[in-house]
């Protein structure tokens, strides 16, 4: 067996974890999703050990703080319709957005940007690998992009002091549209330093299935005149 191969009992687990993760979330995934995530999963830990995508190098690890860590903020995207995913990276949470929007919400369209080609181009690949034709990937600096159509939601995961993130990214989001921040402990000197004419409308902490760390979303709009 070669040593890009998972082996069969490794395998199972990380289907079983995956299955018992989406269920205590309370997300559907149907057979073909969780073929895609696993696939993603794969290439992920394939492309990590030339292009280090992510300090985590064990499929079983990457499944906990990755794959269901991100399954975890699903349901605050329900309502979305036009999501950007700043600092992406390996594709967190974007991919997982995409791979079960492309099913539960066909409608949703989700751009991924970093400046670092390397992770771009591995976006890219999953992109073509897995068929999801509801993404965008862009190779940019996000405070330089322009786009027609403004995003409903901008997302970012451990990508920036909050701050920061909403000064670089804000000419990109509607008049209505929000932040969603997946920050680990609760942010409370950041969401201090917020810029002027902006709120924080609600901090929702969440339980991810097999990991024992604080995580909360938090969510941002632009404050009422």
């Amino acid at each position: 067996m070669s040593s890009t191969q998972t082996a069969p009992a490794a395998q199972q687990a990380l289907e079983a974890s995956l299955q018992q993760g989406a269920q205590a979330l309370g997300i559907e995934l149907d057979p073909q999703q969780q073929q895609q995530l696993l696939a993603y999963l794969a290439l992920l830990a394939k492309w990590n050990r030339t292009y280090n995508l992510t300090s985590i190098r064990e499929p079983a690890q990457m499944m906990t703080h990755h794959l269901l860590d991100s399954l975890a903020v699903v349901p605050a995207f329900a309502a979305a319709e036009h999501v950007l995913d700043v600092g992406s990276g390996g594709g967190l949470p974007g991919v997982i957005l995409a791979i079960w929007a492309a099913k539960a919400k066909p409608a949703m369209r989700v751009s991924m940007i970093d400046t670092v080609h390397k992770k771009t181009a591995f976006l890219t690949q999953v992109k073509a690998e897995l068929g999801l034709a509801n993404v965008t990937v862009h190779t940019a600096r996000v405070e330089q992009l322009q786009v027609v159509q403004k995003f409903d939601v901008i997302t970012s995961r451990a990508f920036a002091e909050l701050a920061d993130f909403i000064n670089w990214s804000a000419h990109l989001l509607t008049d209505n549209g929000q932040f969603i921040a997946l920050k680990g402990i609760q942010p409370d000197e950041e969401i201090a330093r917020l810029p002027a004419g902006w709120q924080v409308t609600e901090v929702r902490p969440l339980k991810v299935p097999g990991l024992d760390a604080e995580r909360h979303l938090i969510f941002i709009k632009r404050s009422a005149a």
